[in-house]
């Protein structure tokens, strides 16, 4: 892996008992899960879950197998409705939405197990996910009246400066199916970010990756960030990865939050060592 440095911003805290940087004192949180919890029949799957992320922060979700991180992931996206607690978004209650207003309100999402269109081009996979920002009716796309390939155009164009961040213009034209693994990762989180959000959640980005994509990875993330000016929340078993970008990290086990903190407070963490880092630590 690379010698990839990246300077955290000073965490602080706030009067929800959580820490979030500096720089994002002063603006309303992006992300505030309060008292959060569901049930599946008698198990608890995720109980009183409290997390605060702020306006440009990146977040580390980590934790054993198992833990309920991807839970969390489906209840702030609302493929699962919370069986308690709230979910505030930009400080707005996120309740009774459903998966596509949560999206166009701004949480955009990747997933363990890669979920692209296989059959369409690269830079098609992109598109589909500019629909929060399509600006022509159906029947104007029909008779492919001017509106609709003004639209095309800044689509293509969108598109082509997306796929730019991982250097991919190149693939535009690519059968997405026909990418190699990395490549379809990366492509992932590209056609996420076509959704323009406020907040990327991101599960298990390195997986599958090799260390040197894993470091590409990092800055990229960090790239995502500074670019757009957004939150990033990821779930991740690389510690390297985890610990070198994360400013406010939250630990699960058996779905429970079992500490939040710093890099440096999880790492040396008596609790989190024994339930997930391993008697060691994190090297």
């Amino acid at each position: 892996m690379s010698d990839f440095k990246f300077e955290k911003g000073k965490m602080v805290p706030v009067p929800s008992h959580s820490i979030i940087p500096e720089r994002d004192i002063g603006k309303t949180p992006v992300l505030e899960c309060n008292h959060l919890g569901i049930d599946f029949g008698g198990l608890r799957a995720v109980d009183d879950f409290n997390f605060t992320i702020g306006k440009t922060e990146i977040a580390g979700l980590i934790g054993p197998n198992g833990a309920g991180k991807t839970t969390v992931f489906n209840l702030l996206t609302k493929v699962y409705t919370p069986t308690r607690g709230t979910i505030l978004l930009n400080g707005i209650d996120t309740s009774g939405k459903n998966t596509v207003q949560i999206n166009k309100m701004g949480i955009a999402r990747t997933f363990q197990n890669i979920r692209l269109f296989t059959n369409l081009t690269v830079e098609d996979n992109v598109k589909i996910g500019l629909h929060n920002s399509k600006k022509y009716s159906t029947i104007e796309g029909i008779l492919r009246l001017p509106s609709y390939w003004k639209t095309e155009k800044a689509a293509h164009e969108r598109a082509m400066e997306l796929l730019s961040i991982f250097n991919m213009e190149h693939l535009a034209s690519w059968r997405a199916g026909n990418l190699p693994y990395g490549a379809q990762r990366k492509l992932e989180i590209v056609r996420a970010l076509a959704t323009d959000p406020c907040l990327l959640l991101l599960d298990e980005p390195a997986a599958g990756m090799n260390p040197a994509e894993t470091a590409e990875l990092m800055e990229n993330i960090v790239k995502i960030r500074d670019t757009f000016q957004i939150a990033v929340l990821l779930i991740e078993h690389d510690m390297k990865l985890v610990m070198g970008i994360c400013e406010g990290i939250c630990v699960l086990n058996f779905g429970q939050v079992i500490a939040k903190g710093t890099a440096d407070d999880i790492r040396h963490n008596p609790t989190v060592i024994e339930a997930y880092l391993g008697k060691r630590g994190a090297e």
